[in-house]
């Protein structure tokens, strides 16, 4: 689960991390007057910022500068009420509902910190480098030598010792070091006590006047591990999901939207992944991933059907079933349900959309029998590249 900015660096101040005198807007009065409260001193100004759950907001002009109240209203309600476009966004981009404004100063260097799981040796990792504000991923292929990596254990978190050597290979201010490592101590204690899946401050800034400050905040919760902290769901902003996903969680189902043209049914995340390359190899593109599990039941599979076709782009949909605990057959009396309840008038999809459906395993015969008997137009598969070929096939005709 993703959060926003604001909402991260509330939790960083009660661990410790310092941070800029803030407040949040839901409106340009409301800025103006909070800006108005909180009069900058000769060298300092206000940043507004909109408040998405996206990265890169400065280059897609979500980060402004503001110089007096004034301008703060006219940064915020130049923002507010619009949507930012981002490369992580996608071309329909997330919508502005509120801005956090700043009292800052002038940076005089940037470093990048973050706290992750590194999977292959299943231990936290603190990653910190002196090429803040930058890109991380490209920082890591350009020059990997400006990323630093200090492992910790679960058990015992970072301790002071370790988190003081990493900051002194990092900062060439040595009055600086104890800062530092205090900041990387409390991001090790954010990552383990709320079972995050990212901690990250890009950038972790030194300025002019001497502060060591968290510039931006991001966190990233393990959603598996939410039962465990049931106060942070009302964290969670729905207005920055996309719609089909929201729904797909409350069907219970694993959905991801992407760009492509054929939607997937599958069930299995290996198998999911597997039938999207596969759809590439055939010359196609998926338009989404989607595991409606190994135990579903005909009324998921409808629910699948369903949140595929609320994406405008889909023109094809293959469902591909290795059925062992989900039966085939109970597979396709959900696609029976899902045309009848789309398209009562019909016998197919709506906008004769064509499906193909490849089943194998549980009751396969069974399932296949059902399909067959119905009078519905669908295309059987016998394979897994028969699956893939017929539905590019289908979709260019």
């Amino acid at each position: 689960m993703n959060i926003h900015e604001y909402q991260a660096k509330e939790i960083f101040t009660r661990y410790g991390i310092p941070g800029h005198e803030r407040f949040v807007a839901f409106s340009a009065d409301e800025a103006f007057e909070g800006a108005r409260q909180r009069p900058t001193e000769e060298k300092n100004f206000y940043i507004v910022k909109a408040q998405v759950h996206a990265g890169a907001r400065g280059k897609a002009g979500g980060i402004k500068v503001a110089r007096s109240p004034e301008e703060v209203r006219e940064r915020t309600a130049a923002m507010l009420g619009t949507q930012l476009v981002t490369h992580q966004t996608g071309a329909e981009g997330r919508p502005i509902d509120k801005v956090l404004i700043e009292v800052t100063e002038e940076i005089l260097k940037e470093y990048y910190a973050s706290v992750v799981l590194d999977r292959s040796l299943a231990k936290p990792c603190l990653i910190v480098s002196e090429a803040g504000g930058m890109n991380i991923e490209e920082v890591a292929v350009e020059d990997p030598s400006k990323i630093l990596k200090t492992y910790f254990s679960v058990e015992n978190g970072l301790d002071q010792e370790t988190a003081r050597r990493t900051a002194a290979r990092l900062v060439a201010d040595s009055s600086k070091v104890e800062a530092f490592a205090e900041i990387f101590q409390a991001m090790a204690r954010v990552f383990l006590d709320l079972d995050c899946s990212l901690v990250e401050i890009n950038p972790l800034a030194i300025m002019k006047s001497g502060g060591v400050v968290a510039i931006d905040a991001k966190i990233n919760f393990d959603e598996n591990a939410g039962f465990r902290h049931p106060e942070l769901a009302e964290l969670f902003d729905p207005r920055q999901e996309d719609p089909r996903e929201l729904e797909a969680m409350k069907a219970n189902l694993s959905y991801v939207g992407l760009t492509g043209n054929i939607g997937c049914i599958v069930n299995g995340a290996g198998l999911a992944m597997a039938t999207m390359d596969i759809i590439k190899q055939a010359g196609g593109e998926p338009a989404n991933f989607l595991d409606v599990g190994g135990g579903a039941s005909k009324e998921k599979v409808s629910a699948a059907f369903k949140i595929i076709l609320a994406d405008s782009n889909v023109r094809a949909i293959l469902v591909n079933i290795f059925g062992g605990i989900m039966r085939c057959d109970i597979v396709a009396e959900g696609i029976l349900n899902a045309v009848k309840e789309l398209n009562p008038e019909g016998n197919s999809l709506p906008g004769n959309i064509p499906l193909v459906v490849r089943l194998e395993g549980t009751n396969v015969e069974q399932g296949k029998a059902l399909l067959e008997q119905s009078g519905l137009k669908i295309i059987p598969a016998s394979g897994f590249e028969d699956a893939a070929n017929k539905v590019v096939q289908a979709l260019n005709s």
